[in-house]
């Protein structure tokens, strides 16, 4: 299976992006990929403070330590890209990572 990790818009107290992140992983599955969306793992209760700053750039930096077990980055654009989505964008670039862009919505 192609190994993905994934970027959405995210933010713990919005709810639409809670259901979208769990609408791009769904997707990615349908697509046969082995998908990891770290935003929603790492901002679970009891896990990490995406609120925190410093809580934050520990989840950040430990997601993008998976990023070379990765294929690809797929960044799920519906809603746009969020500063944090840029910054793994960015990563995937400098480590020569495909990015690939998706809309989920477009044809609906």
């Amino acid at each position: 299976m192609k190994r993905v990790i994934i970027e959405s818009p995210f933010n713990g107290k919005n709810q639409r992006n809670k259901i979208y992140a769990r609408a791009c992983v769904q997707d990615s599955l349908m697509r046969g990929e082995s998908p990891l969306a770290f935003h929603i793992l790492y901002t679970q209760k009891g896990v990490l403070n995406d609120d925190d700053p410093t809580q934050r750039k520990l989840g950040m930096e430990a997601a993008f330590d998976w990023y070379e077990c990765a294929h690809a980055v797929v960044v799920y654009e519906d809603y746009g890209v969020s500063y944090g989505m840029a910054q793994g964008i960015e990563h995937a670039k400098k480590l020569g990572i495909p990015i690939e862009r998706r809309e989920i919505f477009k044809d609906a």
